[in-house]
């Protein structure tokens, strides 16, 4: 007695013991008052060494997850001049269809290789139709028609900068992430900044170019989102080889049929152009993207996308001649601190 609790001296709860008054049950209280909860805390809040390495795991995580999606980011920063490439020698239609299709067909080669199912559990086909009609059709589809009607790559690169805050948006939605104000005052500040950059290059696109960008936005924020959703328990190559598996019977056969119907002039700027947006925008690119996703959270590590319409714009430099004056060093600084703002705000 006397505020001491035996059982045979000894009891257990899971695996816990309680003697001598003290009580452990994975993470339960004692009943001196001292608190334990496996090691992880005690009553007055005093953080213990496990918390400590918690906290360094999560943030490391975090920090891995952002130079994923940095490098998917990177990836798909060339997608908009190797479009324009690619467009010197095939249709549009064919270019934006017949990437899906290559890559499809290498994302077969790649899963039965690893001996692993052509085709995703059932009770996530809804999720990878959704990845599919964003970034296997959708995307590519707006994209490239916006750049034949006259949008110039510039232009295009609006797209990509209001495409984290869209991402943003779509996983308050879908995966439940709840960024803090700050977070969306940095994302605002950032995308504000990178729009306003883009708009002053004298770009002026007609009416339909424009529609084309923001649908080809959407469709990229929604798939962005379903894929980082589901690689939180399955690894990026295997959602983005799925999707484009899955969607494979519609684009070899209108790939095939665009390749009989539309003229066709295999230049070598035009095949590598081809080759780009098939291998590293459609397939490479999204195996580091979705993995940051995941590990970094959709919202959070999607603001990488913050320097994409910047690197797009080097791409365009180096590949295609556009110069750039003092108003690149000054989008480039302002996108780097909201980019950093945002890395430290928490989900």
């Amino acid at each position: 007695m006397k505020g001491h609790a035996t059982s045979n001296a000894t009891a257990t709860s899971n695996g816990a013991e309680i003697s001598n008054g003290t009580a452990t049950s994975n993470g339960a209280g004692v009943s001196n008052g001292a608190g334990v909860s496996n090691g992880a805390g005690t009553s007055n809040g005093a953080p213990t060494l496990r918390d400590a390495l918690k906290g360094t795991g999560g943030a490391a995580r975090a920090r891995q997850g952002t130079m994923l999606a940095f490098l998917g980011v990177l990836a798909f920063s060339g997608s908009f001049p190797g479009t324009v490439y690619a467009m010197r020698g095939f249709d549009p239609w064919l270019v934006a269809i017949g990437r899906a299709a290559v890559a499809g067909l290498i994302a077969l080669v790649c899963l039965k290789a690893a001996r692993l199912p052509l085709l995703p559990p059932r009770r996530h086909w809804p999720s990878y139709a959704v990845i599919s009609l964003g970034v296997v059709f959708g995307f590519p589809v707006f994209s490239s028609l916006a750049l034949d009607l006259g949008a110039s790559t510039s232009h295009a690169a609006v797209v990509i900068a209001l495409l984290p805050a869209a991402t943003a948006a779509c996983a308050v939605v879908r995966a439940g992430e709840r960024p803090r104000p700050l977070f969306w005052a940095a994302c605002a500040a950032g995308a504000a900044a990178i729009t306003a950059f883009t708009l002053t290059r004298g770009q002026a696109g007609a009416a339909w170019p424009d529609l084309l960008l923001v649908g080809a936005l959407l469709s990229a924020a929604l798939g962005y989102t379903e894929g980082g959703r589901l690689t939180r328990t399955t690894p990026g190559w295997q959602v983005i080889s799925h999707a484009l598996v899955l969607s494979l019977p519609l684009t070899a056969v209108i790939t095939a049929v665009l390749a009989l119907t539309t003229p066709i002039t295999p230049t070598a700027p035009a095949l590598a152009g081809f080759a780009y947006v098939a291998l590293i925008s459609m397939f490479l690119g999204f195996i580091p993207w979705y993995a940051g996703l995941a590990r970094g959270g959709i919202a959070r590590a999607g603001q990488t996308q913050l320097a994409q319409p910047l690197l797009t714009l080097i791409w365009a430099w180096v590949l295609m001649g556009e110069r750039f004056g003092p108003a690149t060093v000054a989008a480039a600084l302002a996108v780097l601190a909201c980019v950093a703002v945002t890395q430290r705000t928490r989900s």
